[in-house]
C-alpha cells in the first residue's frame, strides 16, 4: 500500500500565500506511484485538506466519504509560524507522525535570527553587527530614546537594514538610509512581530546554498547568486522576478567549497533534518566583468553569514529546484530520500 504524506502549507504570518505555493511545487514534484499525497492548509484554529475536509487535531486525520484517513509522514511547507518555529513539530512529535523538517530545538533556534546568528557567531561564524528591540521595550518609551535611535545610527551606521526578527519574504524589511526613516522603518517591521533586528550593511556577493543529510550520505547543491537592482533581495526581487539568480554562482571553486563546507557545519552545529538552505554575503572581493577574478588572494575574503532557513521555499522556481536541478539530480528522488530516511 502507498504511504500517506501530508504537505502542511499556509499558516498565519504573511507568508501565507507563499506557502501555498511552495506546497504546490512540491505537490508536483512528489512520487505519486509511491505515495498518496494530500495538501492540508493550516490557517488560525481551521485546519483542512485542500478540497475542505476538516483535520481532526486529536490525531490529525481527516474523513472523506465516511473513510478515515490518516498520514504516515508530514512534509511541513510553512513559512512562519507555526510551521517554521518549532509548534507544528511538537504537535507532530505528540501525534507520533514523523516529519521532514528541523525538531522543535532547532526550528525555534532558527527562526529567531538575531539569536540564531549570535549562537552561530560562537561557532566562529562572521554576522552582521546587529540590534534587537522588543515590541515591549519599544512601547515603554524606547521610541522617545534618543540612545536607542543613536545605537541603530551611529553603532551599525547607515545604510542599514531593519527588519522582524522572526518574519521571512522580506515583508517589513526596509534598508534605511537617513536618520527619519529608523523609526517608521522599526514601526513597518513590528506589523510582521514582536520582535525587530537592526542589522549594519554589508557591501558584497549575496548567494545561497541548500543542503541535506541522510543517514548515509551528505549532499551540498550547487550555490545560487543573487543579483538583483532593487535596494535589496525584496519580496518583488524574490517573487515579480525582478532579480537574476545564477546557478552556479560565478565565484572561485575554493569560495564554492567553503560555503559548501560550512552549510553542513551549520546543519550539524543545529541539529538539522531535512533540506535547509543558508544565504551568505561574501565580502572582500574585486568585481570585474565576470563578477570575481579568479586568480585573486581568496584570503582576503569574508564569507558572511546571513540568515538560516529551515523551511526553504519549494516553488518550481525557487532555489532549491534550481539548485537540484543544477546539480543533475532528479527533485523527485531528492523528496523520496528524505521521507524514507525518515520512514525507515
Amino acid at each position: 500500500m502507498k504511504r500517506q504524506i501530508a504537505i502542511i502549507a499556509g499558516g498565519d504570518s504573511s507568508e501565507h500565500e507563499v506557502s501555498l505555493r511552495s506546497a504546490a511545487g512540491l505537490y508536483s514534484f512528489m512520487d505519486k506511484e509511491r505515495y498518496d499525497v494530500t495538501i492540508v492548509v493550516l490557517k488560525g484554529k481551521e485546519w483542512h485538506t485542500e478540497d475542505g475536509c476538516p483535520i481532526d487535531k486529536n490525531d490529525f486525520s481527516f474523513t472523506r466519504g465516511g473513510v478515515k484517513h490518516t498520514f504516515d509522514f508530514a512534509y511541513i511547507t510553512i513559512h512562519g509560524t507555526p510551521g517554521e518555529n518549532g509548534l507544528l513539530q511538537g504537535y507532530l512529535e505528540m501525534m507520533g507522525i514523523p516529519y521532514s523538517c528541523c525538531n522543535v530545538l532547532a526550528a525555534a533556534l532558527t527562526f529567531n535570527k538575531y539569536t540564531c546568528n549570535h549562537y552561530l557567531a560562537g561557532f566562529g561564524f562572521p554576522i552582521a553587527k546587529s540590534v534587537l528591540i522588543r515590541k515591549g521595550q519599544w512601547l515603554n518609551g524606547a521610541i522617545n530614546d534618543p540612545m536607542v535611535h543613536d545605537q541603530i545610527v551611529n553603532g551599525l551606521g547607515l545604510p542599514c537594514f531593519i527588519k522582524s526578527n522572526v518574519g521571512g519574504s522580506s515583508f517589513g524589511c526596509t534598508k534605511v538610509k537617513t536618520p527619519e526613516a529608523v523609526i517608521p522603518a522599526i514601526e513597518r517591521a513590528f506589523q510582521e512581530g514582536d520582535e525587530v533586528i537592526c542589522e549594519s550593511y554589508m557591501k558584497g556577493t549575496e548567494v545561497t546554498c541548500g543542503v541535506y543529510k541522510t543517514k548515509d550520505k551528505a549532499v551540498a547543491f550547487p550555490i545560487t547568486e543573487v543579483v538583483t537592482k532593487n535596494e535589496f533581495f525584496d519580496y518583488d526581487a524574490k517573487y515579480k522576478g525582478q532579480v537574476s539568480e545564477i546557478t552556479p554562482a560565478r565565484i572561485p571553486d575554493a569560495i564554492r567549497d567553503k560555503i559548501q563546507a560550512e552549510t553542513l557545519r551549520i546543519y550539524d552545529i543545529i541539529g538539522a533534518n531535512g533540506i535547509i538552505r543558508v544565504d551568505w554575503i561574501i565580502t572582500g572581493m574585486r568585481n570585474t566583468e565576470d563578477f570575481v577574478d579568479p586568480v585573486e588572494d581568496i584570503s582576503k575574503v569574508q564569507i558572511n553569514l546571513l540568515e538560516v532557513n529551515t523551511t526553504p521555499g519549494m516553488t518550481a522556481t525557487s532555489f532549491i529546484p534550481q539548485q537540484v536541478r543544477a546539480a543533475g539530480l532528479d527533485i523527485k528522488e531528492v523528496l523520496t530520500d528524505i521521507i524514507e530516511d525518515k520512514l525507515n
